[in-house]
């Protein structure tokens, strides 16, 4: 069931190199947002904001919707994520940018009460062949869950997982 991914271009591979960027494409995921939505919720500068949606919409990440009256009359545009990232092969001989990740992930759980977060941490030993097939059987696990239609009465919630080698055991 593993979903087909297309290696990542460069320019696709900066634009997710940005935890904002990440927790922008998390916020739009659900509904479209306008840039001073986006902005508020993270508690950053509108013009800041503005700079890191349009790199998303260059690259494909986020899409505009029409645009609408906001409440003082301005225009707004919503902005919606594509859902693009999830078809991206970013585990070529670089690898994720895992910084970025991390930093969305860190900012996200700093943001919630540390009750609402359920966390396992687990450590194997594991020979490459087990390791692969592991690995092969989270990602369809998680390619399930992605390509389900949102449930309307659903809780939004995010999943980080990393498996990595564990340096200080031999």
């Amino acid at each position: 069931m593993t979903t087909s991914r297309r290696p990542a271009t460069d320019a696709e591979r900066r634009a997710l190199a940005s935890g904002l960027r990440l927790r922008i494409l998390r916020l739009c995921l659900d509904e479209p947002r306008t840039n001073r939505e986006i902005a508020e919720r993270l508690g950053r500068n509108p013009a800041t904001v503005l700079h890191h949606v349009r790199t998303l919409v260059d690259t494909g990440f986020l899409v505009a919707g029409p645009v609408r009256r906001g409440t003082r009359g301005s225009r707004e545009i919503p902005y919606r994520a594509t859902g693009l990232s999830w078809t991206l092969d970013v585990d070529d001989d670089r690898g994720p940018d895992v910084d970025a990740m991390l930093e969305a992930f860190l900012a996200e759980v700093h943001d919630v009460d540390p009750q609402q977060v359920r966390s396992a941490r687990l450590g194997l030993r594991l020979r490459a062949d087990e390791l692969e097939e592991f690995h092969r059987r989270l990602q369809d696990v998680l390619d399930e869950y992605a390509a389900r239609p949102p449930s309307p009465d659903g809780e939004p919630v995010s999943v980080f997982l990393a498996i990595h080698p564990d340096a200080g055991r031999a």
